[in-house]
């Protein structure tokens, strides 16, 4: 029978693990199947829209791009640790340990991309679409990769009005970032630790010590 440490570590890894696989199955079929800027309308308010970017989430772009990628490594380097020592104490509620599996396993989805895709891929101009090549053959070299972001939820718009200063004219949809499952992984797990779990991050680690104490004491 497993017991609760080993159950916690298997659930943590399975979640980082499928996480990563859904996430790179969707952008390598979106990637050799649509060309750069194909849109493809599931519902009026679900599109599935190829569009690539340096690294951060949602298509945002204002942070050099190896330094990024080597933030992000330092990050899951950091959460895969902190998982190992969630389990290993195996008190962790168990909607926390899958909260920061979520947020381990999008930074790994993206790090493969911006580490790897360069090297494996072409990036042809569109209509054409991206093929797999040789090691080394790809668009671009190590760490060079264009993340490949694919969900699109255009769920309503408007015209603000003329009178409105600066604003005026314009037209204003929701939701109009452009995001990927390893997004959507980080983005669900950080909001859950927020709104549920912002009080056992702060303590869960003190707990940690104090038990490592004991254990020295015992």
């Amino acid at each position: 029978m497993y017991t609760r440490n080993r159950k916690m570590s298997v659930v943590a890894w399975a979640i980082i693990v499928l996480v990563i696989i859904a996430d790179q199955a969707c952008k390598f079929w979106v990637k050799t199947s649509f060309y750069l800027g194909e849109d493809y309308e599931i519902l009026p308010w679900f599109h599935l829209h190829f569009v690539q970017n340096n690294g951060m989430a949602f298509g945002l772009d204002f942070i050099n791009k190896y330094i990024l990628t080597s933030l992000r490594i330092l990050l899951f380097g950091y959460l895969a640790w902190y998982i190992v020592r969630l389990c290993r104490l195996g008190r962790a509620p168990w909607g926390y340990l899958v909260s920061v599996a979520l947020v381990a396993a999008g930074a790994v989805g993206n790090i493969i991309d911006c580490v790897f895709y360069g090297e494996i891929f072409t990036n042809p101009m569109p209509p054409e679409t991206a093929q797999i090549v040789p090691w080394g053959e790809g668009y671009g070299t190590l760490f060079q990769g264009l993340v490949v972001d694919m969900f699109w939820f255009p769920l309503f718009s408007f015209d603000w009005p003329e009178w409105l200063p600066l604003l005026g004219g314009k037209i204003f949809s929701f939701f109009d970032p452009v995001f990927n499952v390893a997004d959507a992984a980080i983005s669900v797990g950080m909001i859950a630790v927020v709104l549920f779990y912002f009080r056992y991050m702060e303590h869960s680690l003190d707990d940690d010590n104090t038990k490592d104490n004991s254990d020295i004491r015992s």
